[in-house]
């Protein structure tokens, strides 16, 4: 038995506990908070990638397994990683020591702060290995707790409405998911999550349950209408705090989509096709426009956000290849270029406090270091060949035009409008001429910020010239996942059902 996911899981909570023992609120202690924090995601980082070495993508099952019996026989201390979950866990491990980085210069109640990073990492990460669906709603709805105290202790002006905004809109449509877990364990008799994905669940009860995994995922991921929240939430969070919503915390919606809905409910899935379609296309299209009416920088890129979130549910529920693989590639590319955008936002804040593009212009004069990092992720997030933001729309349309090409004509749209919004925000911040006194003496790139966005900047050029290593370690799983998916909808359809 391997014990190497435990671990993973493990290590971050050892480190937010050595921080908790530090003495009081010293200098002392918050420069050791900071390094036990970094190094405590660094060795974490360090065993996710002992991890993929063990890992075979070639197999489609699940792999590193682990199981306990930890709750009178109901809930099963079961954890496994597949070519689905996998790219996550290592995409969370990577961004963390990034996030512990770009927060070196919090001053206020360090140890609180560190910690609250820390624990959410594990959860996190447990959201990916769980393998009992009790376990993984417990991680799936913990990661709210230290999300909300980030944001509401850590953020800006309005974080206390921000906050409780996210929690509400989070929990309750989750609460509706655990009464959908229970109906699952009343009918199967277990909450494991390998045998679940064997059980066939009448259509009609497919309904109820996909409709309330649904309303939660879609709030999490978030799809359009229910996507309010995400906005006040990135412009409330500290900088470290949007990066690991925008790249981690959103993907656990699309993650359970592909993990849950479409294997366990595919009557449904295939029922509630065209509403997801109507949902995601309006999400590309309408969120595109409104990011494109912005004055504030955080809120153009979490409308931005909400945009791309739409190719990822119609590529899932495409439900063939090219849509599947997109999909997992969206997410992990998504993680990478918004994160990098939120810490390129966090580098102009912590030196003007202003987070509103009319308090900008001219930066390449005095920032030619930061101008070439912004571009680049700026044109990742416009999906240029080249870069990988181009590789998951591309994939994602391609496989919705299979599916339905009035769909993909459609979402098409959005590649124009992100072009528009997202070149628009670069050229009124960097370019033009420097009108505010204070822009005068801003001073470029340190090297903790180029640590930093090196190599967020070198992952989004490798995959976007060479994608196979994402693509090949999900395709034994996701070709698996599809075969089980199409044949519990021919046996549907041939019982006349």
């Amino acid at each position: 038995m391997s014990w190497i996911l435990s671990g993973l899981l493990l290590l971050p909570a050892v480190g937010a506990l050595f921080i908790l023992l530090l003495p009081g609120e010293t200098e002392a202690t918050k420069r050791n908070a900071r390094w036990i924090a970094l190094f405590a995601t660094l060795i974490t980082l360090a065993l996710s990638l002992v991890a993929w070495g063990r890992f075979n993508p070639a197999e489609p099952g699940f792999q590193l397994l682990e199981e306990h019996d930890w709750f009178s026989h109901v809930i099963l201390y079961k954890l496994g990683v597949d070519g689905i979950s996998m790219p996550f866990v290592l995409l969370t491990t990577f961004l963390m020591p990034i996030s512990i980085a770009a927060s070196w210069t919090i001053e206020n109640r360090v140890k609180e702060y560190m910690i609250a990073f820390l624990v959410l990492e594990t959860l996190m990460i447990g959201v990916f290995v769980a393998l009992d669906l009790v376990l993984f709603y417990l991680f799936f709805e913990g990661g709210l707790i230290p999300m909300f105290l980030i944001i509401g202790i850590w953020g800006h002006k309005n974080r206390v409405y921000a906050a409780f905004k996210f929690f509400l809109y989070t929990f309750t449509g989750s609460v509706l998911m655990l009464l959908a877990i229970m109906a699952m364990y009343w009918t199967a008799g277990t909450s494991d999550i390998t045998v679940l994905l064997k059980t066939a669940f009448a259509p009609k009860m497919q309904t109820w349950l996909w409709l309330a995994f649904f309303a939660s995922f879609a709030v999490k991921l978030p799809m359009w209408p229910v996507h309010t929240w995400l906005p006040d939430a990135h412009v409330e969070a500290p900088t470290a705090g949007s990066v690991i919503l925008a790249a981690i915390l959103l993907k656990m919606g699309g993650y359970g989509f592909i993990r849950f809905s479409l294997p366990m409910f595919p009557d449904a899935s295939v029922y509630f096709t065209p509403l997801v379609y109507a949902l995601s296309v309006i999400a590309i299209v309408y969120t595109s426009l409104v990011a494109l009416a912005q004055e504030n920088m955080k809120k153009l890129v979490a409308y931005s956000s909400v945009a791309h979130m739409g190719f990822v549910t119609m590529g899932i529920f495409a439900a063939n290849t090219q849509g599947v693989q997109g999909a997992v590639y969206q997410m992990i590319s998504h993680g990478l270029v918004s994160g990098a955008l939120f810490l390129c936002v966090g580098v102009v804040y912590d030196r003007t406090h202003s987070l509103e593009i009319a308090d900008y212009g001219g930066l390449v004069q005095r920032m030619p270091l930061y101008a070439l990092a912004f571009m680049l992720f700026t044109l990742a997030n416009v999906g240029l060949p080249g870069t990988s933001g181009f590789i998951g729309e591309f994939l994602t349309l391609i496989g919705t035009f299979q599916a339905n090409n009035l769909v993909a004509f459609y979402a098409s749209f959005g590649l124009i409008l992100s072009a528009a919004y997202a070149l628009y925000l670069y050229r009124r911040v960097i370019f033009g001429v420097i009108e505010k006194a204070n822009l005068m003496t801003i001073i470029d790139l340190g090297p903790r910020e180029i640590a930093t966005l090196l190599p967020l900047g070198l992952l989004v050029l490798f995959y976007g010239v060479h994608p196979q290593p994402v693509i090949d370690a999900s395709a034994a799983s996701i070709d698996s996942l599809l075969k089980g998916f199409g044949h519990a909808i021919a046996a549907t359809r041939t019982a006349g059902l």
